[in-house]
């Protein structure tokens, strides 16, 4: 297709004008308002389609495009331009963006079927897609800053969407001050290199690793890192995800699927080059991401809110690909292939919890279930599919991604490779126990349904639903508009890591990118696969035993000192609190005793000292003319006696 690259702005164009009109529409747009959203965000994903089939029929070297728009900050030496790069890396984003993205609209027109406000969550859904496209789609650091920003206020506003909530409100002002602190970290890498190359440009900032200091590459790569782990939810900043978990469902499918929380893995990917010349800052990113994946699984082993135990597996697999990130050219093209996969089965997975909050008057808590398989058929096979998926059941999409970073730590080599590869290895179990557990006690066992509380007491989270107190919930299957897209989500979670691994084909579509070496596990690839498989199955089997053969209790029980940790997400907030929120008030402290006695002291002081001697001085312009002759008089007599003592000498 000739000047295909003037396609390149439609995409952000599309859903950027459905949240202008949709805001600014005014309530006219309310009775067609969601439909406008979906159609441009559906437009989006046909322009990346088109643009997608056009990248294949030109050669490997001949697909990335560029469009420039114009000159953002022309001044001097400092230019910065407001121009796209398309290549394969971008167009993944771009087609699981789109893709994912216009499925959850569609889901949310029966989500959200009774909210008065929907026109203008359906604005804010097409604001998050424009944002999230423009940050892949960026030419240069600076531009993709823009970009990032606008993710972090779209989940802002969605998060925080049922604003008469105030757990939904603390929850987007948490989200919001945490990943401020990761944005620190981006802006910092921006200006250092600024300072250092001289642009902000992917092409020339890349190129020019191999002649730059690799002290200045680390401090470079670490502020990348730190600005990863505020989007992506990774040790230390990854307590604003659970919290999260207070807007829409759809908007959890959104942030944990195709937005947000994949544009850390975006930015390390994208940023390889650096990591490669600097390799502690490449390890570092490794072992963050090992962290959180072991993190995010113990705390979704513990929670029984199905979407907070949803946001812990979102950490973990995150994790995973933060991990692979860190492994270099052996592991880039596996967790931008984990990325998407995740893509899939996440989103089927939490719109699927959604599907059973709809038919469960709302209720979020696992205990409140039991044989929901029998009332809701649909939800039951497609959210069964997404945990075949997430667990890595061998020819599911999971398994493939999953399975081949497994290996790539593995290759790492040495003792690292050893301890990186463990971790992966026992983050699969870990999975496997608490998927297991959300399944059997959602849509297996006996029903343990409880009437609704006292609406006063218990205000329901979701619009339109009427609560009264002692009424029991009828679970029912979600209406098509829901149930479509999970259907369609499902075949991704089965099919797509086969598609994706036959004949190395993901492998080959971005190794013009992010290049790719072939990693050497100190065992072989059917050892690994044959171990990820046992230890599968050995988490499986022990969620059946605690859940499968016995009754689960309503109330949960006390638990061991880890299980009551990981139900308060390993104490982080009480972390958080403590060494920062305490530690600030006491820094602020420190420093207003200091102000207060040492600078306001030196400042009162000197003053005090001014006004004591003019005070003094002043007591010898008294207006007598006797008491200035005998001044004058001896001060006379102090000179001549001067005098006569130095020419004495």
């Amino acid at each position: 297709m000739e000047n295909a690259e003037n396609l390149i702005a439609l995409l952000v164009a599309a859903p950027l004008l459905g949240a202008a009109v949709l805001l600014c529409g005014g309530r006219r747009l309310d009775r067609a308002g969601h439909w406008l959203g979906t159609v441009l965000a559906a437009a989006s994903f046909v322009i990346g389609a088109v643009l997608f089939f056009d990248m294949l029929g030109r050669g490997a070297e001949e697909r990335t495009l560029r469009q420039h728009l114009f000159s953002w900050v022309p001044v001097e030496s400092f230019q910065a331009d407001v121009a796209f790069q398309l290549d394969q890396l971008s167009m993944t984003f771009v087609l699981l963006i789109t893709g994912v993205g216009t499925l959850i609209h569609v889901y949310s027109i029966g989500y959200m079927a009774h909210d008065e406000r929907r026109r203008r969550f359906f604005g804010y859904l097409n604001l998050f897609l424009a944002a999230m496209l423009l940050l892949v789609l960026a030419d240069n650091y600076l531009l993709l800053y823009f970009g990032w920003e606008g993710v972090g206020l779209a989940s802002f506003l969605l998060i925080g969407f049922w604003q008469h909530k105030p757990s939904a409100a603390t929850a987007a002002k948490k989200a919001f001050l945490v990943n401020r602190v990761g944005d620190m970290g981006l802006s910092i890498a921006i200006m250092l290199m600024f300072t250092t190359f001289g642009t902000f440009a992917f092409g020339p900032v890349l190129a020019a690793t191999g002649e730059t200091s690799e002290g200045m590459l680390t401090a470079i790569g670490l502020m990348l890192l730190l600005a990863a782990c505020g989007k992506s939810a990774q040790v230390p900043l990854q307590s604003w995800l659970g919290d999260a978990m207070e807007g829409p469902t759809p908007v959890s499918a959104l942030i944990h699927a195709a937005t947000m929380v994949t544009a850390g893995v975006y930015l390390i990917t994208r940023s390889g080059a650096i990591f490669n010349a600097a390799p502690d800052a490449q390890l570092a990113v490794a072992v963050v991401g090992a962290v959180t994946l072991l993190f995010g699984a113990i705390v979704g082993c513990a929670k029984d809110d199905i979407k907070k135990a949803l946001a812990g597996s979102t950490m973990s697999q995150i994790g995973y690909m933060i991990l692979a990130a860190g492994l270099g050219p052996v592991g880039y093209a596996f967790a931008i292939m984990h990325l998407v996969t995740h893509g899939f089965f996440k989103a089927g997975l939490f719109l699927g919890a959604g599907s059973v909050m709809h038919g469960m008057n709302d209720e979020v808590d696992m205990r409140k279930y039991g044989g929901l398989r029998k009332y809701m058929p649909v939800t039951f096979v497609t959210f069964g599919l997404g945990y075949l998926a997430i667990i890595g059941f061998p020819g599911l999409s999971g398994f493939w991604s999953k399975d081949k970073i497994i290996e790539a730590a593995f290759a790492k080599g040495g003792t690292e490779g050893w301890i990186l590869g463990g971790v992966a290895l026992l983050g699969a179990g870990i999975t496997a126990y608490y998927m297991t557990r959300v399944m059997l006690m959602t849509f297996f066992g006996e029903k343990r349904w409880q009437p609704a509380p006292d609406p006063d007491t218990a205000p329901s989270v979701e619009p339109g639903i009427e609560v009264h107190p002692g009424e029991m919930p009828h679970p029912h299957e979600s209406p098509r508009s829901m149930t479509i897209p999970m259907i369609l989500l499902a075949f991704g979670s089965v099919f797509a890591g086969a598609l994706f691994s036959l004949n190395g084909a993901f492998v080959n579509w971005l190794r013009p990118v992010t290049d790719f070496e072939h990693g050497h596990p100190p065992v072989s690839a059917a050892t690994v696969t044959v171990s990820t498989v046992v230890v599968l199955l050995i988490g499986v089997g022990i969620a059946y035993a605690q859940y499968g053969r016995r009754p689960v209790p309503v109330v949960a029980p006390r638990g061991s000192l880890l299980t009551r940790a990981a139900r308060r997400d390993l104490l982080q907030d009480d972390f958080n609190h403590i060494v920062l929120v305490r530690g600030g008030e006491h820094l602020t402290r420190s420093l207003v005793y200091l102000d207060h006695t040492l600078v306001d002291g030196v400042v009162n002081g000197t003053a005090a000292s001014v006004g004591g001697l003019s005070g003094r001085l002043r007591k010898l312009q008294n207006g007598f003319a006797r008491s200035y002759a005998v001044s004058m008089l001896g001060g006379t007599a102090v000179l001549i006696a001067a005098t006569l003592l130095m020419r004495g000498v």
